[in-house]
């Protein structure tokens, strides 16, 4: 099925809030990285911010200090978290989990 056609306007639009969201989420993932930002405070953001609560829960375990993919992978597998899960999908157990493990 084809995607309806969209007006240059349109395109340019949806094209410069795609840009903005990967920004914000490797802006986010860069603070996680270096310390600045903890996971705790990116459970926060995700209640108010789409743009957070939509990024994969492991590209935010896996940007954590110390943790490469082999962990997040282990991680998720351990806790029967998809690895498609976004922040936004986290139970509340989940997330207590995630924090008492890397928070």
């Amino acid at each position: 099925m084809a995607l309806p056609p969209q007006t240059d306007e349109a395109r340019k639009a949806a094209l410069a809030k795609a840009g903005e969201a990967r920004r914000a989420r490797a802006e986010m993932k860069q603070l996680l990285q270096v310390g600045s930002l903890t996971l705790a405070e990116v459970f926060e953001r995700a209640e108010t911010d789409d743009i957070i609560a939509g990024t994969k829960v492991a590209a935010v375990i896996n940007s954590l200090p110390g943790v490469g993919k082999v962990k997040t992978i282990r991680t998720l597998e351990e806790h029967n978290i998809p690895d498609n899960r976004r922040l936004r999908g986290l139970g509340v157990r989940q997330k207590a989990t995630l924090l008492e493990l890397f928070g």
